[in-house]
């Protein structure tokens, strides 16, 4: 397996699947102003501070005074990792004016001396900057190239990692057209300005013996050195999260099935200016700090006080989120530079702020920047990277006037998981703001469009409303009918009570009757009664009186013909 050597250099050891070719010399060619030194000198320090290895920095154009001074801009200084042996610099002056063709040509005082630079510190790594000045005045094109391959294969015996720069040819990757067949790793840097946007690329032209990226991939240079951002496809193997994110409104997390977006997700917000699409990323910002996590948020068309301002109508208080560190802004224009470079930007400060939600208001901004698929492109290689990190990323979109309301003009929206269609509609004398969810993947959500509104305390889904043509009503109409729905539902209200009163007063009539006739009733059969009764006792009496009449005329044995005795004191 080859071995390689680590350059430190953010997204360049990914590429090339470890680092240069250890032992072995990378040819590193471009134009002018496309990082060659920057890029080999990085290479250098960083080998010395982070692998332990030791560097020669040999520069033909720049002394090394203006090397040490050029370089304390990116926080490297040169001059004490020289005195700790950790950096040999070497300026070797070159004048074509001094050089005159006498003789054979041959570069053995070059070795001697970088021999000895290498001895002297024990070096693991060489970089000679710039190679066309060793062959300044050099009309020889045979010896050149004979030199040539005596260098790359000295270096190669001497078993250290090299980096040799050279300027790009007019028809080939170099001046003389030779490097790139001798060196074992050839890597072409580029930069390029298109529609007045600088943009730096790199590409890894050849690299024997292993796997490399063949793409072109655009580099940033700032105080931090170079950060390279791959812009290959991303294997889709990145882990669906099934937790859920609270948007910031109570009503659209009840939209998405009462819960929110999904953890990881990429959501797009689209709608014409004014839809309140900065609004509710501005929810969601804030929901993510009272949560206590943070949030990153690029503003291409206002300044980050002016949001905080806005935000602050809604009683959204985004400057506590950004005290405290949990919320950062980055607010530019987008035409500061180009796509790739955002791209970079983008990746870094990912890197550096690890946020959980990362707001890009709003995208459609770069359109301007490269043609639909160059921003789609982007696009695609920055949700695979927000996916890829488990960050939940919010995008809004500008849709402009007389395009289609289900379109964006960034082109991203089949690859959104979560997709936010904000409208207005005017109705009469004024104009309503509505939202519907076109899609969310994974997840049970409203088919509906619901009106929201702008309060003092944010905003505000309001429940469908339809009139009876079948019409979504908001705004003034919908107030206007609700009023005209209350006084009517007054008026049956005051009607029913009336009626209500009326059965009352039927019911207590009614009451009163069964009243009266119940009472004449009770007396009725009370004297009904009482006759009963007193008819009961007379017959009772005559009953009476009829068996004592009987007794009395009974005929007993020896009395017969007598006249019955009274008994002394009786009657007859």
């Amino acid at each position: 397996m080859l071995s390689k050597a680590a350059t430190g250099i953010q997204g360049l050891d990914e590429l090339t699947g470890g680092g240069l070719p250890s032992g072995r010399t990378t040819l590193l060619c471009g134009g002018a102003g496309c990082g060659k030194t920057l890029m080999a000198m990085e290479f250098i320090v960083r080998g010395a501070l982070e692998s332990d290895e030791p560097g020669v920095f040999m520069a033909f154009e720049e002394n090394t005074g203006e090397l040490a001074a050029n370089f304390a801009s990116l926080g490297y200084d040169l001059k004490a990792l020289v005195a700790q042996k950790k950096l040999a610099l070497d300026f070797v002056a070159i004048e074509r004016s001094e050089i005159e063709a006498a003789g054979e040509y041959d570069l053995e005082g070059l070795f001697i001396r970088l021999g000895c630079a290498i001895d002297s510190i024990g070096a693991k790594r060489v970089v000679l900057d710039t190679l066309e000045a060793l062959f300044t005045g050099l009309p020889d094109n045979v010896i050149l190239r004979s030199e040539l391959r005596r260098l790359f294969r000295w270096l190669k015996e001497r078993g250290v990692t090299a980096i040799v720069t050279s300027e790009r040819g007019e028809r080939s990757l170099t001046r003389y057209g030779m490097e790139e067949y001798v060196a074992d790793c050839v890597i072409l840097l580029d930069h390029r300005v298109v529609g007045q946007i600088a943009t730096r690329r790199l590409r890894i032209v050849k690299y024997r013996g292993t796997r490399h990226g063949t793409n072109e991939y655009p580099f940033l240079i700032d105080e931090g050195g170079i950060s390279i951002i791959p812009i290959r496809s991303m294997a889709l193997n990145y882990k669906a999260g099934t937790g859920r994110l609270s948007s910031g409104v109570a009503g659209l997390d009840a939209m998405l099935g009462g819960k929110g977006y999904f953890r990881g997700s990429s959501v797009l917000l689209s709608g014409p200016a004014g839809t309140g699409k900065t609004s509710l990323a501005g929810h969601l910002a804030h929901g993510a700090s009272k949560r206590g996590e943070s949030c990153l948020w690029f503003t291409f068309e206002e300044s980050s006080s002016q949001i905080i301002r806005n935000m602050r109508s809604l009683g959204i208080d985004l400057d506590a989120a950004v005290r405290c560190g949990l919320l950062l802004f980055q607010a530019e224009r987008a035409t500061t530079y180009g796509l790739e470079r955002h791209l970079a930007t983008i990746h870094k400060m990912v890197g550096q702020f690890k946020p959980q939600i990362v707001i890009i208001d709003p995208v459609t901004t770069l359109s301007a920047l490269g043609t639909a698929l160059d921003v789609k492109a982007m696009l695609t290689r920055l949700m695979d990277f927000f996916k890829s990190r488990g960050i939940t990323a919010l995008f809004t979109s500008l849709t402009l006037g007389g395009s289609p309301e289900e379109a964006t003009d960034a082109g991203g929206s089949s690859l959104m998981d979560t997709w936010l269609l904000l409208r207005d509609m005017q109705s009469g004398a004024e104009r309503n703001r509505f939202l519907t969810i076109i899609k969310s993947r994974g997840m049970a959500h409203s088919n509906q469009v619901r009106e929201f509104l702008m309060t003092d305390h944010g905003v505000e889904l309001r429940d469908v409303y339809v009139g009876p043509s079948g019409d979504l009503l908001a705004g003034g109409a919908r107030e206007a009918l609700e009023s005209e729905e209350k006084a009517q539902l007054l008026m049956r209200g005051q009607e029913i009570e009336s009626k209500d009163r009326e059965l009352e007063r039927k019911r207590r009539a009614m009451e009163a009757q069964i009243a009266l006739l119940q009472a004449n009733f009770e007396v009725e059969r009370a004297e009904v009664a009482k006759t009963i009764g007193q008819d009961q006792l007379r017959a009772g009496v005559l009953a009476g009186d009829r068996i004592h009449m009987a007794h009395l005329r009974q005929s007993h044995p020896g009395t017969k013909g007598k006249k019955p005795q009274r008994k002394p004191g009786g009657v007859s």
